[in-house]
């Protein structure tokens, strides 16, 4: 939920949550928030079908910019899209008009979700497809790229790296802090805009447009940035070893985004409270008491994980992810659970074949791997400690019946109080690779390391890496 604000002023808001990097004259910035309402802009490029979790960075100073009375135009990059800004690892794949058209359809609709386009500030979708579509290469030259000079085009630091290396870089790809830069000089022109947002990576890129405004129109404009979003041991915080963190329901469910949330540690759990949350500073404070004093409870990082997933996803699948975690450890109803949500929360669990009226829970806990032989799953059932779908199996020869199947045709299998798998009928989707359950932690199940849809069984920690809430994703 989005907390009611207890500063005076938005950048001292900004500043205590961490959110700024670098910026212009701060003072005259100051001066600009404080003088009336302003427009500013944030720019993300369709270079995939959907926004990650890094983009919310971003995203929050938007919206706190907004909720402070300030105008959001979130920039939809059709045309920069189609170029793709540089990036040190390597030349980009040029993409088809048609998908990045797409992908930027996409994006808009997530936006939309995001920020609010209603009331007396309302956010506006602008896309630079609009007017660089029809921009000719002589007006491109003449008009925008004789205020650069080569040797400040040059010595930007991505573009540095490339020419250092045996790549190089393209034309093309150079050419696009050209683009960026016009950007700003148009949303100027067009909409009073005097203030670009964005990850601190791209401050080279950004200040492009700072300098164009100012050689074109003789007006000073601002810019700011926020850091790019850093673990407690100098790691950065991002995409999971099996991928991005999307947004996309479609491409990561909101049970496992809601997991990812879960899983944040208690170094970190305040910190991401203030970056990625609306929650004020009164309940944040508390959150960080209850951590000192309780770690096991995981207070924070359930809040956390019902914030962000509330705002991203809504209510209803918070609340069906919350379902699944407590029903997948025996604390919820999984009968409860509908066909998508328990097929997103058993995606990574160990997996065994089954076969309606045949398979036993004997035969269940060797297939999945949770025990080494028929002998030890005797052992297992006769001891109290084999479980089918949270409940205890007393008679080891008893076949798995219709009516014990859940949504989605699987049945769940518990080794003890946190080892699970998951059995499935020949035929009713992929499962994991078996390999033996490993026990979960406090506060829900674990990431599950080299898996894009981050389910339960526990691994060692996940090595999370964000290039930063940019423009280009």
């Amino acid at each position: 939920m989005e907390g009611d604000r207890t500063v005076t002023h938005i950048l001292d808001e900004l500043q205590w949550r961490g959110l700024i990097a670098q910026h212009t004259d701060i003072d005259e910035l100051r001066g600009a928030l404080t003088g009336g309402r302003l427009t500013f802009y944030c720019g993300f490029d369709p270079t995939a079908p959907s926004l990650h979790h890094g983009h919310l960075v971003a995203i929050k100073v938007m919206r706190h910019l907004q909720m402070a009375g300030h105008h959001p135009l979130a920039l939809v990059g059709g045309a920069t899209g189609l170029i793709g800004d540089p990036r040190a690892r390597g030349e980009r794949p040029l993409n088809s008009k048609d998908v990045v058209a797409g992908w930027a359809r996409g994006l808009q609709a997530q936006l939309e979700n995001l920020l609010d386009f209603e009331g007396d500030n309302p956010a506006r979708i602008v896309n630079n497809l609009d007017w660089t579509g029809d921009l000719g290469a002589i007006d491109l030259l003449r008009d925008i790229g004789k205020h650069f000079r080569m040797g400040t085009m040059l010595a930007k630091d991505v573009v540095a790296r490339r020419l250092a290396g045996d790549e190089g870089i393209s034309y093309t790809e150079f050419s696009y802090q050209i683009l960026q830069a016009n950007d700003y000089l148009e949303l100027f022109r067009r909409y009073g805009c005097t203030l670009e947002i964005g990850g601190n990576d791209q401050w080279g890129n950004l200040v492009g447009g700072v300098d164009l405004i100012h050689k074109v129109e003789g007006a000073s404009v601002h810019l700011m940035t926020n850091p790019l979003i850093t673990k407690a041991d100098g790691t950065k915080f991002g995409k999971s070893e099996g991928g991005a963190v999307w947004l996309d329901p479609n491409m990561l469910s909101p049970y496992a985004f809601y997991q990812f949330w879960l899983r944040v540690e208690d170094v970190d759990v305040v910190r991401f409270l203030k970056i990625f949350t609306f929650l004020d500073r009164d309940e944040i404070e508390r959150l960080e008491t209850a951590t000192a004093q309780n770690p096991r409870a995981r207070e924070a990082q359930r809040v956390l994980a019902r914030e962000v997933t509330t705002w991203v996803h809504g209510a209803e699948a918070t609340a069906q992810a919350q379902a699944a975690t407590a029903a997948l450890w025996g604390r919820g109803d999984l009968g409860d659970l509908d066909e998508a949500t328990l097929l997103a929360a058993v995606a990574d669990l160990p997996t065994a074949e089954l076969t309606v009226g045949r398979s036993t829970i004997v035969d269940l806990l060797v297939s999945a791997g949770l025990e080494r032989g028929r002998g030890a799953a005797r052992k297992t059932v006769a001891a109290g400690g084999a479980y089918l779908n949270n409940v205890k199996v007393i008679d080891e020869d008893a076949p798995i019946a219709q009516e014990q199947l859940l949504a989605g045709g699987v049945v769940l299998v518990r080794k003890g109080r946190r080892t699970l798998a998951v059995a499935r009928r020949p035929g009713r989707g992929a499962g994991a690779e078996n390999r033996p359950g490993q026990d979960g932690q406090d506060g829900g199940p674990a990431l599950c390391a080299g898996s894009p849809s981050l389910g339960l069984t526990a691994s060692p920690p996940v090595r999370n890496v964000l290039s930063g809430p940019k423009r280009g994703g």
